[in-house]
């Protein structure tokens, strides 16, 4: 049977996939194509007035039924009625209940796109004004630190992508609110987590002291290059002298963020009883970001794809327990990820509540559906469940563009 068949409405049945062939605003479900779950969805196409709809047999759990054994039964008008003004008020619901989740991610956006300009005009003032480039990192740091301490209602929201000049300041600080995330989650102290995230913020400003065309070379680098890229952390630290009052608490775990346990790390080949928890924490979710956001010389990972890598190949170099608490984290999908839905749709991991990782909130893809109105969706409140995650170069062209997968993957953390 071909995909997309027509078939009659009086040949539905509970398990076949459909695609309703009118505008979502005419009708009262929350997406146009859906695999049926009740017979109450039955009589409610059925009184949409329609004689045909498009039958998908690959998303189908069961053949429609055949024309001679269709049910010619008359439905119920007034218990139809009721049950269309219901659905209608439902959907009326759960767009108010989108709205507010778009709200929600614009909002955490705007702080975060705040956050990236603070730690801009920070830097700038390293070399100037040291003190107040300091104390606003610390503000900001006390600031973050006091909502993660203080909220059990969390939520990481997926950031649109960086700009070229922007990447150094979007990683920092994702790696930063990741790191003090885990040091919360750890359980340390409050001192602990304001010093891991000002370390995080700075842990990389030695990048901007690394010409710009070797930096953003896009082909292998030599290896002089190399070397000279690997001597960030040093030259970071080297940066951070102009400024008196910056915390010595923080100095080693920015030195330290690119050491391995194995002491096959650098820049200066540590191993595990030179790095204190710190260096060792910043550098499981340094690796984590640097594989999900990539290099000019290799592509990001889905965030998926980065936790299994991260736990399969580096078990000799980064902390065992550190990797294990990131991925309890963050969950099987992280925002950004790709995945396909038991309903057969592809859709985008927006944004998880810690305390729910297993029912993230996503866009999904439907054709019909314009895009601007694309509904950000609770997999809790839709029974659906996710089969897998893929990577974003799988997807068909036309989803590619409605998703609009992020090339870099930052993260804004709010409350849910």
């Amino acid at each position: 049977m071909k995909k997309n068949q027509k078939i009659s409405v009086e040949q539905l049945e509970v398990g076949t996939f459909i695609r309703l062939p009118i505008s979502w605003k005419d009708h009262p479900f929350l997406f146009s194509s859906f695999k049926i779950k009740d017979a109450a969805q039955i009589e409610l196409i059925k009184g949409l007035g329609l004689k045909d709809v498009f039958f998908d047999p690959e998303k189908s759990d069961v053949e429609p039924v055949t024309s001679e054994n269709a049910s010619t039964q008359k439905p119920d008008e007034q218990a139809l009625n009721a049950l269309k003004e219901q659905m209608i008020s439902q959907k009326s619901a759960k767009i108010d209940e989108q709205q507010k989740l778009k709200r929600d991610l614009k909002k955490t956006e705007q702080q975060f796109n705040r956050s990236v300009s603070m730690m801009r005009s920070m830097v700038s003032k390293i070399s100037s004004r040291p003190l107040n480039a300091v104390s606003e990192a610390k503000d900001l740091i006390s600031n973050m630190t006091t909502m993660l301490l203080n909220s059990d209602n969390l939520a990481l929201h997926l950031m649109g992508d960086a700009k070229n000049d922007e990447h150094i300041y979007h990683h920092s600080l994702n790696v930063a609110m990741l790191c003090m995330l885990m040091a919360k989650e750890l359980g340390w102290s409050r001192e602990e987590v304001e010093t891991i995230g000002i370390g995080g913020l700075f842990h990389d400003i030695g990048k901007l002291k690394v010409p710009s065309n070797i930096l953003n070379k896009r082909v292998p680098l030599t290896t002089p290059e190399e070397n000279f890229i690997k001597q960030h952390p040093l030259m970071s630290i080297n940066f951070l002298k102009l400024a008196d009052s910056f915390p010595d608490e923080a100095k080693p775990l920015i030195a330290n963020h690119h050491e391995y346990l194995d002491g096959s790390g650098y820049p200066q080949g540590l191993k595990a009883d030179k790095l204190d928890k710190l260096s060792q924490l910043i550098a499981v979710v340094n690796e984590y970001d640097n594989l999900c956001n990539g290099t000019n010389q290799a592509k990001g990972k889905p965030p998926s794809i980065a936790l299994g890598l991260l736990y399969k190949n580096y078990k000799n170099k980064l902390n065992v327990e550190y990797i294990s608490k990131l991925i309890k984290m963050l969950g099987i999908y992280p925002p950004g990820s790709i995945i396909e839905l038991s309903s057969g749709q592809f859709a985008m991991v927006m944004s998880v509540n810690l305390q729910k990782l297993l029912c993230p909130n996503i866009v999904v893809y439907d054709q019909l559906v314009p895009k601007d109105l694309a509904p950000i969706i609770s997999l809790q409140d839709e029974g659906l469940s996710i089969v897998r995650s893929l990577p974003a170069a799988a997807l068909p062209e036309k989803i590619h563009k409605y998703l609009n997968p992020r090339e870099q993957i930052s993260l804004g953390i709010g409350q849910n």
